[in-house]
Protein backbone atom coordinates (compact mmCIF):
# COMPACT_ATOMS: atom_id res chain seq x y z
CA UNK A 1 0.00 0.00 0.00
CA UNK A 2 1.43 3.39 -0.49
CA UNK A 3 1.74 6.18 1.36
CA UNK A 4 -0.97 8.40 2.37
CA UNK A 5 -1.88 11.98 4.75
CA UNK A 6 -5.10 13.57 5.82
CA UNK A 7 -5.35 16.78 5.75
CA UNK A 8 -8.08 17.70 8.45
CA UNK A 9 -8.74 21.51 9.70
CA UNK A 10 -9.99 23.10 12.41
CA UNK A 11 -13.20 24.73 10.90
CA UNK A 12 -14.51 24.74 7.25
CA UNK A 13 -12.35 26.60 4.71
CA UNK A 14 -9.50 26.66 7.02
CA UNK A 15 -7.37 26.09 4.35
CA UNK A 16 -7.71 22.05 3.64
CA UNK A 17 -8.33 22.31 -0.28
CA UNK A 18 -5.69 24.58 -0.73
CA UNK A 19 -3.12 23.02 1.48
CA UNK A 20 -3.88 19.67 -0.32
CA UNK A 21 -3.76 21.09 -3.90
CA UNK A 22 -0.05 22.23 -2.27
CA UNK A 23 1.37 19.64 -1.06
CA UNK A 24 -0.02 17.56 -4.32
CA UNK A 25 1.91 20.25 -6.25
CA UNK A 26 5.26 19.58 -4.06
CA UNK A 27 5.01 16.00 -4.33
CA UNK A 28 4.19 15.67 -8.42
CA UNK A 29 7.45 18.49 -9.15
CA UNK A 30 9.56 16.27 -7.45
CA UNK A 31 8.65 13.24 -9.38
CA UNK A 32 5.99 11.37 -6.98
CA UNK A 33 2.85 9.98 -8.28
CA UNK A 34 0.02 11.19 -6.75
CA UNK A 35 -3.64 11.67 -6.46
CA UNK A 36 -5.86 13.49 -4.34
CA UNK A 37 -9.01 12.65 -2.52
CA UNK A 38 -12.00 13.90 -0.82
CA UNK A 39 -14.37 10.96 0.82
CA UNK A 40 -17.58 13.38 1.10
CA UNK A 41 -16.99 16.82 -0.61
CA UNK A 42 -20.90 19.16 0.54
CA UNK A 43 -20.49 21.62 -2.69
CA UNK A 44 -23.01 22.80 -5.65
CA UNK A 45 -19.49 23.66 -7.64
CA UNK A 46 -18.71 20.94 -9.62
CA UNK A 47 -16.99 19.96 -12.56
CA UNK A 48 -17.46 17.28 -15.31
CA UNK A 49 -15.15 14.05 -15.53
CA UNK A 50 -15.10 12.02 -18.66
CA UNK A 51 -14.61 8.55 -16.96
CA UNK A 52 -13.05 5.89 -19.14
CA UNK A 53 -15.83 4.19 -20.28
CA UNK A 54 -16.85 7.61 -21.78
CA UNK A 55 -19.48 8.17 -19.55
CA UNK A 56 -19.69 12.15 -17.62
CA UNK A 57 -19.71 12.48 -13.91
CA UNK A 58 -19.51 14.76 -11.29
CA UNK A 59 -16.75 15.70 -8.72
CA UNK A 60 -16.22 18.48 -6.73
CA UNK A 61 -14.37 21.25 -8.85
CA UNK A 62 -12.17 21.40 -5.74
CA UNK A 63 -10.71 18.12 -6.51
CA UNK A 64 -10.47 18.86 -10.20
CA UNK A 65 -8.30 21.58 -8.92
CA UNK A 66 -6.24 19.60 -7.11
CA UNK A 67 -5.92 16.90 -9.92
CA UNK A 68 -4.44 19.62 -12.19
CA UNK A 69 -1.93 20.36 -9.14
CA UNK A 70 -1.02 16.24 -9.20
CA UNK A 71 -0.58 16.51 -12.94
CA UNK A 72 -3.70 14.89 -13.47
CA UNK A 73 -6.82 14.60 -15.54
CA UNK A 74 -9.63 14.84 -12.86
CA UNK A 75 -10.90 11.17 -12.14
CA UNK A 76 -14.70 9.94 -10.67
CA UNK A 77 -12.65 8.35 -7.82
CA UNK A 78 -11.47 11.56 -6.63
CA UNK A 79 -14.41 12.39 -4.46
CA UNK A 80 -16.65 9.45 -4.76
CA UNK A 81 -19.17 11.16 -2.72
CA UNK A 82 -20.57 14.06 -3.46
CA UNK A 83 -23.32 16.04 -1.85
CA UNK A 84 -25.52 19.08 -3.73
CA UNK A 85 -27.09 21.10 -1.59
CA UNK A 86 -31.19 21.86 -3.13
CA UNK A 87 -31.79 22.94 0.44
CA UNK A 88 -31.42 23.63 3.58
CA UNK A 89 -33.10 20.00 4.56
CA UNK A 90 -32.44 18.00 1.37
CA UNK A 91 -29.26 17.22 -0.86
CA UNK A 92 -28.67 14.90 -4.14
CA UNK A 93 -26.28 12.37 -3.72
CA UNK A 94 -23.69 11.94 -6.65
CA UNK A 95 -22.18 8.48 -5.95
CA UNK A 96 -18.70 7.67 -8.63
CA UNK A 97 -19.90 10.98 -10.33
CA UNK A 98 -23.52 9.98 -10.80
CA UNK A 99 -27.07 11.33 -9.42
CA UNK A 100 -28.00 8.47 -6.89
CA UNK A 101 -30.59 10.33 -4.69
CA UNK A 102 -31.66 13.22 -3.24
CA UNK A 103 -31.85 12.96 1.15
CA UNK A 104 -32.57 14.33 4.03
CA UNK A 105 -30.31 14.45 7.43
CA UNK A 106 -32.41 11.52 8.23
CA UNK A 107 -32.44 9.34 4.92
CA UNK A 108 -28.94 9.81 4.66
CA UNK A 109 -28.06 7.89 7.64
CA UNK A 110 -29.87 4.67 5.91
CA UNK A 111 -27.56 5.23 2.78
CA UNK A 112 -24.60 5.81 4.85
CA UNK A 113 -23.17 2.54 5.07
CA UNK A 114 -22.85 2.11 0.68
CA UNK A 115 -21.38 5.24 0.65
CA UNK A 116 -18.88 4.53 3.21
CA UNK A 117 -18.00 0.97 1.57
CA UNK A 118 -17.47 2.44 -1.78
CA UNK A 119 -15.11 5.44 -0.31
CA UNK A 120 -13.02 2.66 1.61
CA UNK A 121 -13.09 0.57 -1.98
CA UNK A 122 -11.82 3.78 -3.99
CA UNK A 123 -8.98 4.59 -1.43
CA UNK A 124 -7.93 1.25 -1.23
CA UNK A 125 -7.81 1.22 -5.03
CA UNK A 126 -6.41 4.59 -5.54
CA UNK A 127 -3.64 3.46 -2.74
CA UNK A 128 -2.47 0.70 -5.00
CA UNK A 129 -1.98 2.82 -8.34
CA UNK A 130 -0.14 5.98 -6.70
CA UNK A 131 2.73 6.59 -4.59
CA UNK A 132 0.80 9.04 -1.94
CA UNK A 133 -2.71 9.59 -2.16
CA UNK A 134 -3.33 13.25 -0.02
CA UNK A 135 -6.97 13.15 1.29
CA UNK A 136 -8.74 16.18 2.63
CA UNK A 137 -11.33 16.20 5.33
CA UNK A 138 -14.37 17.76 5.80
CA UNK A 139 -15.26 20.19 7.86
CA UNK A 140 -13.46 19.61 11.42
CA UNK A 141 -12.53 15.92 12.89
CA UNK A 142 -13.91 17.59 16.09
CA UNK A 143 -17.23 17.49 15.05
CA UNK A 144 -18.20 14.82 18.05
CA UNK A 145 -22.31 14.77 16.94
CA UNK A 146 -21.42 13.15 13.58
CA UNK A 147 -18.24 11.08 14.41
CA UNK A 148 -20.17 7.83 14.80
CA UNK A 149 -20.82 7.60 10.96
CA UNK A 150 -17.80 9.50 10.09
CA UNK A 151 -15.58 7.93 6.95
CA UNK A 152 -14.48 11.36 5.97
CA UNK A 153 -12.14 12.47 8.83
CA UNK A 154 -10.64 10.45 11.22
CA UNK A 155 -12.84 7.44 10.45
CA UNK A 156 -10.83 7.29 7.02
CA UNK A 157 -7.96 8.15 8.89
CA UNK A 158 -8.53 5.50 11.01
CA UNK A 159 -10.23 2.67 8.63
CA UNK A 160 -6.79 3.63 6.38
CA UNK A 161 -4.03 3.60 9.08
CA UNK A 162 -3.62 7.61 7.60
CA UNK A 163 -1.64 10.16 9.25
CA UNK A 164 -3.07 13.53 9.60
CA UNK A 165 -2.13 16.80 9.92
CA UNK A 166 -4.42 19.40 11.52
CA UNK A 167 -4.65 22.92 9.70
CA UNK A 168 -6.15 25.60 11.44
CA UNK A 169 -7.13 29.82 10.13
CA UNK A 170 -5.13 32.29 12.50
CA UNK A 171 -6.51 35.11 10.30
CA UNK A 172 -9.71 33.84 12.20
CA UNK A 173 -8.38 34.64 15.50
CA UNK A 174 -8.27 31.39 18.37
CA UNK A 175 -5.90 29.51 16.29
CA UNK A 176 -3.92 28.16 18.82
CA UNK A 177 -7.46 26.96 21.40
CA UNK A 178 -8.85 25.68 17.81
CA UNK A 179 -5.79 23.13 17.52
CA UNK A 180 -5.56 21.93 20.90
CA UNK A 181 -9.12 22.00 21.56
CA UNK A 182 -9.15 19.75 17.99
CA UNK A 183 -7.34 16.88 18.94
CA UNK A 184 -8.61 17.02 22.98
CA UNK A 185 -11.90 16.54 21.56
CA UNK A 186 -11.19 13.05 19.60
CA UNK A 187 -10.74 9.71 20.97
CA UNK A 188 -7.52 8.20 22.26
CA UNK A 189 -7.11 5.95 19.22
CA UNK A 190 -8.36 9.36 17.15
CA UNK A 191 -5.42 11.26 18.97
CA UNK A 192 -3.01 8.83 17.78
CA UNK A 193 -3.06 9.64 14.11
CA UNK A 194 -2.79 13.11 14.63
CA UNK A 195 0.54 14.36 14.42
CA UNK A 196 1.12 17.87 13.17
CA UNK A 197 -0.06 21.16 12.68
CA UNK A 198 -0.01 23.87 9.93
CA UNK A 199 -1.08 27.48 10.93
CA UNK A 200 -2.72 29.16 7.72
CA UNK A 201 -3.28 33.14 6.48
CA UNK A 202 -0.21 34.55 8.82
CA UNK A 203 0.24 37.55 7.80
CA UNK A 204 3.20 39.75 9.89
CA UNK A 205 6.88 38.77 11.78
CA UNK A 206 6.78 34.83 12.27
CA UNK A 207 8.69 35.93 15.45
CA UNK A 208 5.78 37.48 16.99
CA UNK A 209 4.02 34.27 16.59
CA UNK A 210 6.77 32.34 17.99
CA UNK A 211 6.28 31.86 21.90
CA UNK A 212 2.93 30.27 20.61
CA UNK A 213 4.07 27.83 18.44
CA UNK A 214 6.48 26.74 20.69
CA UNK A 215 3.80 26.54 23.57
CA UNK A 216 1.31 24.56 21.41
CA UNK A 217 4.34 22.02 20.98
CA UNK A 218 5.16 22.16 24.43
CA UNK A 219 1.30 21.68 25.53
CA UNK A 220 -0.28 19.33 22.77
CA UNK A 221 2.76 16.93 21.97
CA UNK A 222 2.59 17.61 18.47
CA UNK A 223 4.91 19.64 15.88
CA UNK A 224 4.27 22.78 14.18
CA UNK A 225 4.55 21.74 10.52
CA UNK A 226 5.11 25.05 9.07
CA UNK A 227 3.45 28.95 8.99
CA UNK A 228 1.88 29.83 5.51
CA UNK A 229 1.18 32.89 5.16
CA UNK A 230 -1.41 34.96 3.70
CA UNK A 231 -1.45 34.84 -0.19
CA UNK A 232 -3.65 37.96 -1.47
CA UNK A 233 -4.28 36.95 -4.72
CA UNK A 234 -4.74 33.09 -4.43
CA UNK A 235 -8.40 32.42 -5.16
CA UNK A 236 -8.90 29.10 -7.41
CA UNK A 237 -12.24 27.18 -7.24
CA UNK A 238 -13.54 27.25 -3.54
CA UNK A 239 -15.63 24.60 -2.76
CA UNK A 240 -18.68 26.82 -2.13
CA UNK A 241 -20.29 30.31 -2.34
CA UNK A 242 -19.42 31.22 1.39
CA UNK A 243 -15.12 30.58 0.01
CA UNK A 244 -15.65 34.04 -2.00
CA UNK A 245 -15.63 37.31 -0.60
CA UNK A 246 -17.70 40.35 -2.15
CA UNK A 247 -14.52 40.96 -4.76
CA UNK A 248 -12.86 38.45 -6.73
CA UNK A 249 -9.12 38.28 -7.17
CA UNK A 250 -6.73 41.46 -7.85
CA UNK A 251 -7.40 42.65 -11.20
CA UNK A 252 -4.14 44.83 -12.93
CA UNK A 253 -5.33 47.95 -14.56
CA UNK A 254 -6.86 47.86 -17.63
CA UNK A 255 -5.19 47.92 -21.59
CA UNK A 256 -7.69 50.63 -22.17
CA UNK A 257 -8.47 53.91 -20.57
CA UNK A 258 -11.91 51.99 -18.78
CA UNK A 259 -12.64 49.50 -16.51
CA UNK A 260 -15.83 47.08 -17.00
CA UNK A 261 -17.47 46.87 -13.83
CA UNK A 262 -19.18 42.99 -13.13
CA UNK A 263 -21.78 42.54 -10.59
CA UNK A 264 -22.40 38.44 -10.10
CA UNK A 265 -25.48 38.05 -8.19
CA UNK A 266 -24.95 35.81 -5.24
CA UNK A 267 -27.94 33.28 -5.54
CA UNK A 268 -28.66 31.32 -2.23
CA UNK A 269 -27.76 28.10 -3.59
CA UNK A 270 -25.42 29.52 -6.12
CA UNK A 271 -23.72 26.57 -8.17
CA UNK A 272 -19.92 26.96 -10.57
CA UNK A 273 -19.54 30.47 -9.10
CA UNK A 274 -16.44 29.54 -10.12
CA UNK A 275 -17.22 30.62 -13.89
CA UNK A 276 -16.84 34.36 -13.05
CA UNK A 277 -13.37 33.68 -11.82
CA UNK A 278 -12.13 33.93 -15.89
CA UNK A 279 -13.31 37.13 -16.11
CA UNK A 280 -11.51 38.13 -12.93
CA UNK A 281 -8.04 36.93 -14.30
CA UNK A 282 -8.60 40.06 -17.09
CA UNK A 283 -6.66 43.58 -16.45
CA UNK A 284 -9.56 45.96 -16.17
CA UNK A 285 -12.42 43.49 -14.95
CA UNK A 286 -13.46 44.38 -11.83
CA UNK A 287 -15.76 41.23 -10.67
CA UNK A 288 -18.36 41.80 -7.33
CA UNK A 289 -20.22 38.94 -5.97
CA UNK A 290 -22.88 40.61 -4.44
CA UNK A 291 -26.37 40.57 -2.87
CA UNK A 292 -26.86 44.20 -2.82
CA UNK A 293 -29.58 45.94 -5.72
CA UNK A 294 -27.08 49.26 -5.51
CA UNK A 295 -24.03 47.20 -7.32
CA UNK A 296 -26.40 45.83 -10.25
CA UNK A 297 -27.47 49.02 -11.05
CA UNK A 298 -23.66 50.60 -10.70
CA UNK A 299 -22.80 47.51 -12.85
CA UNK A 300 -21.96 47.49 -16.55
CA UNK A 301 -22.41 43.83 -16.73
CA UNK A 302 -24.49 41.93 -14.76
CA UNK A 303 -24.22 37.60 -14.45
CA UNK A 304 -26.92 35.41 -12.86
CA UNK A 305 -24.86 32.27 -11.81
CA UNK A 306 -25.60 28.94 -11.89
CA UNK A 307 -28.48 27.22 -9.14
CA UNK A 308 -28.76 23.69 -8.04
CA UNK A 309 -32.58 25.74 -6.88
CA UNK A 310 -33.53 27.39 -9.70
CA UNK A 311 -37.18 28.15 -8.94
CA UNK A 312 -36.04 29.04 -5.46
CA UNK A 313 -33.87 31.28 -6.58
CA UNK A 314 -36.01 32.86 -8.89
CA UNK A 315 -38.39 33.29 -5.86
CA UNK A 316 -35.70 35.00 -3.65
CA UNK A 317 -34.69 36.90 -6.65
CA UNK A 318 -38.15 38.54 -6.60
CA UNK A 319 -38.16 38.93 -2.72
CA UNK A 320 -34.71 40.81 -2.60
CA UNK A 321 -35.62 43.65 -5.23
CA UNK A 322 -32.31 42.10 -7.34
CA UNK A 323 -35.09 40.70 -9.97
CA UNK A 324 -36.14 44.37 -10.51
CA UNK A 325 -32.94 45.26 -10.56
CA UNK A 326 -32.00 43.27 -13.11
CA UNK A 327 -34.48 44.12 -15.21
CA UNK A 328 -34.20 47.53 -15.35
CA UNK A 329 -30.37 47.14 -16.25
CA UNK A 330 -31.52 45.43 -19.49
CA UNK A 331 -33.93 48.05 -19.96
CA UNK A 332 -31.02 50.16 -20.29
CA UNK A 333 -29.56 48.20 -23.07
CA UNK A 334 -26.98 47.45 -20.72
CA UNK A 335 -25.80 43.63 -20.73
CA UNK A 336 -27.29 40.42 -18.63
CA UNK A 337 -25.37 37.41 -19.07
CA UNK A 338 -27.23 34.12 -17.66
CA UNK A 339 -25.27 30.96 -17.34
CA UNK A 340 -27.17 27.20 -16.29
CA UNK A 341 -29.86 28.22 -13.86
CA UNK A 342 -29.20 32.30 -14.24
CA UNK A 343 -30.13 31.23 -18.06
CA UNK A 344 -33.08 29.30 -17.06
CA UNK A 345 -34.36 32.40 -14.93
CA UNK A 346 -34.05 34.83 -17.73
CA UNK A 347 -36.06 33.36 -20.12
CA UNK A 348 -40.29 33.43 -20.36
CA UNK A 349 -40.88 30.20 -18.09
CA UNK A 350 -39.79 27.29 -16.17
CA UNK A 351 -41.74 24.08 -16.36
CA UNK A 352 -39.91 22.38 -13.47
CA UNK A 353 -41.98 19.11 -11.80
CA UNK A 354 -38.78 17.20 -11.55
CA UNK A 355 -36.74 19.73 -8.80
CA UNK A 356 -38.99 22.18 -7.12
CA UNK A 357 -41.74 20.01 -8.00
CA UNK A 358 -43.33 23.77 -8.72
CA UNK A 359 -44.88 23.37 -11.73
CA UNK A 360 -44.68 26.33 -14.34
CA UNK A 361 -43.28 29.11 -12.98
CA UNK A 362 -42.86 32.43 -14.70
CA UNK A 363 -39.37 33.55 -15.36
CA UNK A 364 -38.10 36.97 -16.05
CA UNK A 365 -39.10 37.62 -19.23
CA UNK A 366 -35.51 39.02 -20.86
CA UNK A 367 -35.23 35.89 -23.29
CA UNK A 368 -38.11 34.57 -25.34
CA UNK A 369 -37.05 31.20 -24.29
CA UNK A 370 -39.03 28.57 -22.10
CA UNK A 371 -37.61 25.89 -19.79
CA UNK A 372 -38.45 22.78 -19.18
CA UNK A 373 -36.81 20.31 -16.61
CA UNK A 374 -36.45 16.33 -17.24
CA UNK A 375 -35.40 13.53 -14.67
CA UNK A 376 -32.07 12.55 -16.12
CA UNK A 377 -29.00 14.99 -15.95
CA UNK A 378 -26.94 16.53 -18.75
CA UNK A 379 -23.26 15.79 -17.98
CA UNK A 380 -20.89 16.38 -20.77
CA UNK A 381 -17.68 18.45 -21.74
CA UNK A 382 -19.18 20.25 -24.85
CA UNK A 383 -17.38 22.04 -27.61
CA UNK A 384 -18.65 24.82 -30.50
CA UNK A 385 -18.22 27.92 -31.65
CA UNK A 386 -19.75 31.35 -30.88
CA UNK A 387 -19.17 35.22 -32.77
CA UNK A 388 -18.88 33.99 -35.95
CA UNK A 389 -16.31 31.07 -35.47
CA UNK A 390 -14.30 31.51 -32.50
CA UNK A 391 -13.92 28.31 -30.65
CA UNK A 392 -15.26 27.96 -27.51
CA UNK A 393 -15.51 24.74 -24.94
CA UNK A 394 -16.94 23.96 -21.74
CA UNK A 395 -19.30 21.44 -19.58
CA UNK A 396 -22.90 21.19 -19.05
CA UNK A 397 -24.38 19.95 -15.42
CA UNK A 398 -28.33 20.56 -15.65
CA UNK A 399 -31.99 18.96 -15.69
CA UNK A 400 -33.25 21.84 -17.53
CA UNK A 401 -33.42 22.13 -21.73
CA UNK A 402 -34.71 24.36 -23.76
CA UNK A 403 -38.10 23.41 -25.28
CA UNK A 404 -39.14 26.23 -26.88
CA UNK A 405 -37.24 29.30 -28.10
CA UNK A 406 -37.59 32.31 -30.86
CA UNK A 407 -34.29 33.71 -29.82
CA UNK A 408 -31.36 33.45 -31.34
CA UNK A 409 -28.49 31.16 -30.41
CA UNK A 410 -25.71 32.36 -28.19
CA UNK A 411 -22.93 29.36 -29.38
CA UNK A 412 -23.38 26.21 -31.75
CA UNK A 413 -21.80 22.75 -31.02
CA UNK A 414 -19.50 21.45 -33.40
CA UNK A 415 -21.95 19.59 -35.48
CA UNK A 416 -23.76 23.27 -35.99
CA UNK A 417 -26.43 22.44 -33.20
CA UNK A 418 -28.02 25.74 -31.43
CA UNK A 419 -27.00 26.29 -28.09
CA UNK A 420 -27.91 29.32 -25.86
CA UNK A 421 -30.10 32.55 -26.53
CA UNK A 422 -29.34 35.79 -27.41
CA UNK A 423 -31.99 38.78 -27.40
CA UNK A 424 -30.15 42.26 -27.80
CA UNK A 425 -28.44 42.94 -24.17
CA UNK A 426 -28.91 39.90 -22.91
CA UNK A 427 -27.34 36.14 -23.59
CA UNK A 428 -27.59 32.71 -21.91
CA UNK A 429 -25.87 29.38 -21.81
CA UNK A 430 -26.12 26.40 -20.25
CA UNK A 431 -22.23 26.11 -20.40
CA UNK A 432 -20.46 26.03 -17.72
CA UNK A 433 -16.45 26.93 -17.73
CA UNK A 434 -16.77 28.53 -21.65
CA UNK A 435 -14.76 31.70 -20.41
CA UNK A 436 -11.56 29.61 -19.73
CA UNK A 437 -11.40 29.57 -23.65
CA UNK A 438 -9.64 32.78 -24.17
CA UNK A 439 -10.34 33.98 -27.76
CA UNK A 440 -14.28 33.84 -26.77
CA UNK A 441 -13.73 35.41 -23.72
CA UNK A 442 -11.91 38.38 -25.04
CA UNK A 443 -14.88 38.59 -27.51
CA UNK A 444 -17.48 38.20 -25.04
CA UNK A 445 -16.30 41.20 -23.08
CA UNK A 446 -15.41 43.41 -26.19
CA UNK A 447 -19.30 42.40 -27.17
CA UNK A 448 -20.66 43.08 -23.33
CA UNK A 449 -18.22 46.32 -23.46
CA UNK A 450 -19.77 48.20 -26.40
CA UNK A 451 -23.55 46.94 -25.06
CA UNK A 452 -22.31 48.77 -21.87
CA UNK A 453 -21.03 51.87 -23.41
CA UNK A 454 -17.83 51.46 -22.38
CA UNK A 455 -15.71 51.87 -25.40
CA UNK A 456 -12.43 52.70 -23.48
CA UNK A 457 -12.49 49.17 -22.65
CA UNK A 458 -10.00 46.44 -24.32
CA UNK A 459 -9.89 43.17 -23.91
CA UNK A 460 -5.94 42.48 -22.90
CA UNK A 461 -5.15 40.26 -26.05
CA UNK A 462 -2.26 37.98 -23.98
CA UNK A 463 -3.93 36.61 -21.02
CA UNK A 464 -4.34 32.79 -20.60
CA UNK A 465 -6.53 31.70 -18.53
CA UNK A 466 -4.87 28.06 -18.31
CA UNK A 467 -1.60 30.06 -17.44
CA UNK A 468 -3.12 32.02 -14.53
CA UNK A 469 -4.60 28.82 -12.43
CA UNK A 470 -1.13 27.32 -13.25
CA UNK A 471 0.75 29.74 -11.73
CA UNK A 472 -1.41 29.96 -8.60
CA UNK A 473 -0.69 25.99 -8.40
CA UNK A 474 2.55 26.62 -8.54
CA UNK A 475 2.36 29.21 -5.91
CA UNK A 476 0.43 26.53 -3.29
CA UNK A 477 3.56 24.14 -4.65
CA UNK A 478 6.03 27.14 -3.57
CA UNK A 479 4.15 27.76 -0.32
CA UNK A 480 4.49 23.91 0.76
CA UNK A 481 8.19 23.74 -0.22
CA UNK A 482 9.18 27.35 1.40
CA UNK A 483 7.66 27.39 4.86
CA UNK A 484 6.70 23.66 5.70
CA UNK A 485 9.00 21.05 7.38
CA UNK A 486 8.52 19.26 3.98
CA UNK A 487 11.21 16.44 5.31
CA UNK A 488 8.66 15.93 8.22
CA UNK A 489 5.77 16.04 5.77
CA UNK A 490 6.98 13.16 4.23
CA UNK A 491 8.26 10.64 6.88
CA UNK A 492 4.39 11.31 7.46
CA UNK A 493 3.51 10.43 4.13
CA UNK A 494 5.87 7.20 3.91
CA UNK A 495 5.84 6.35 7.20
CA UNK A 496 2.64 7.23 9.03
CA UNK A 497 1.89 8.41 12.51
CA UNK A 498 5.08 8.06 15.19
CA UNK A 499 4.26 5.88 17.71
CA UNK A 500 4.21 7.27 21.41
CA UNK A 501 1.79 10.56 20.68
CA UNK A 502 0.48 11.96 23.92
CA UNK A 503 -3.03 11.81 24.68
CA UNK A 504 -4.94 15.37 25.32
CA UNK A 505 -7.95 14.79 28.05
CA UNK A 506 -10.69 14.74 28.10
CA UNK A 507 -10.99 13.14 24.69
CA UNK A 508 -14.36 11.95 22.93
CA UNK A 509 -17.20 12.85 25.37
Amino acid sequence: MSGGLLVAGTTSDAGKSVLTAGICRWLHRRGVKVAPFKAQNMSNNSAVVVGPDGRGGEIGRAQAMQATAAGLAPDIRFNPVLLKPGSDLSSQVVLLGEAVDTVTAGSYRALRPRLAETVHETLAELRREYDAVICEGAGSPAEINLRAGDFVNMGLARHAGLPAVVVGDIDRGGVFAALFGTVALLSPEDQALVAGFVVNKFRGDRALLQPGLDMIERVAGRGVLGVLPYAHDLWIDGEDSLSYGTSLGRPAAPHGTQWLRVAVVRLPRMSNATDAEALAAEPGVRVRITRDPADVADADLVVLPGSKATVSDLGWLRDTGLAAAVTAHAAQGRPVLGVCGGFQMLGRAVHDDVESRRGTVDGLGLLPVEVTFGPRKTLAQSRGTAFGGVPVAGYEIHHGYVSATSADPFLSYVDGTPEGAVAGSVVGTHWHGAFESDEFRRAFLAWAAARAGRTGFVAAPDTRFAAVRDRALDTLGDLVEEHLDTAALWRLIEDGAPPGLPFLPPGAP
